[in-house]
């Protein structure tokens, strides 16, 4: 009952706030109009969910970690041949990819190319059948602009088509700039911007609120040393803030701590892996509502300003690129975006294991 107890408070630790930070990224992108196709708590793998909007909510079969699948955040040039592929598509419904490179005179390499930026698009989808690569029309909803806009010309209300149906679209030009519109790349530098740093703001802003709550709303209980007498305090919102701030600040400088090759190893010391979140979520709600509410004000400050480190592909090495991008002027190589990737994972890997180990020896052996 007691490792089930563990398990229960992790998931839910993690859960709420993995949701609380992907959801900053879809509230955003939305609001910029740009398509989410997949809204997952988890790791990416076998799923269960439904569909809205244009987006599939759900739960994955490893309900750690969690993604919001922004449509057009892949990096590199983008092909010059997506409005000719995707015209095709549209009117055909489902294709091969030897079909589209004959039909249109394009290399292998060129409609595939295409086809698989259409697919992060959220424009098409992909499978692979008996060695050939099949492409589909994606799942089409209408949006409320356009039946709005219907009924205000007193025209057809549009219809939902499946995947696969061939789209009769009378102007695939216009078509081809609405699905464009709906994609990251295709915003100004400062939304795109807002959307990379949403899940960090909202991980912050959970934390504050929570700290208003505790301190403010609820209150806290002061034991004086000498006498032994308990005085409850409700602080102002104005010192609950100030609360916040000062954990957030601590926060920062001990993470700013993994640079400085003098404070770098105490600091991996003190911090803790998957195992330890879990342990310590189980013991702090075991204490209380307030005490769980508390821990996990502090694991979302944690979340959030660790993935503000400029390293892909947390959030803050996405800003980086944005910004270099800005600069120059230019979209960086898809190639060089993958090993700098590749790079930062295997950095967060060996953190990974260093402090699981940490973690196995602290908690389960008492060894440290």
């Amino acid at each position: 009952m007691d490792l089930l107890a563990i398990i229960v408070c992790a998931v839910i630790v993690i859960g709420v706030l993995v949701f609380i930070h992907e959801g900053g990224h879809y509230l955003a992108a939305r609001a910029f109009g740009v398509r989410v196709t997949e809204f997952m708590i988890g790791l990416p793998g076998p799923n269960i969910g439904f569909r809205k909007g244009g987006t599939k909510f759900g739960l994955t079969a490893i309900p750690l970690g969690g993604y919001a699948k922004v449509c057009g955040m892949e990096t590199g040039v983008e092909s010059s041949h997506l409005e000719r592929v995707l015209t095709y598509v549209d009117a055909h419904g489902t294709v091969e990819s030897e079909e589209v490179s004959q039909a249109l005179e394009l290399s292998k390499d060129e409609a595939e190319e295409a086809l698989d930026e259409l697919v992060e698009w959220g424009s098409l989808t992909a499978f692979n059948a008996k060695g050939k690569h099949i492409y589909k029309t994606a799942l089409q909803e209408p949006s409320r602009k356009q039946i709005r806009e219907a009924r205000r010309l007193c025209q057809p209300v549009p219809t939902r088509s499946e995947e696969g149906a061939s789209l009769n679209i009378p102007d695939p030009h216009d078509h081809f700039i609405r699905e464009r519109k709906q994609q990251y790349r295709s915003l100004p530098f400062w939304k795109r911007s807002v959307i990379v740093l949403a899940g960090i703001f909202v991980n912050l802003l959970f934390a504050v609120v929570a700290f208003i709550i505790i301190y403010s709303v609820i209150g806290i209980d002061i034991v004086n040393n000498q006498t032994g007498e308990v005085t409850h305090f409700n602080a102002t919102v104005l010192q609950a803030l100030q609360a916040g701030f000062n954990v957030i600040v601590m926060t920062f400088q001990a993470i700013i701590g993994l640079f400085n090759p003098q404070t770098a190893a105490e600091t991996v010391s003190n911090s803790t892996s998957i195992i330890g979140i879990a342990v310590m979520s189980r013991d702090f709600f075991a204490a209380g509502l307030v005490d769980g509410l508390f821990f996990m004000a502090l694991i979302s400050v944690s979340l959030g300003l660790m993935n503000l480190l400029p390293i892909p592909p947390l959030d803050g090495g996405r800003f980086l690129i944005e910004i270099i991008q800005r600069v120059t002027k230019r979209d960086l190589p898809m190639s060089v975006v993958g090993v700098v990737s590749m790079a930062g994972m295997a950095l967060f890997i060996c953190f990974f294991v260093f402090m699981l180990n940490q973690d196995i020896q602290r908690f389960i052996f008492g060894n440290m």
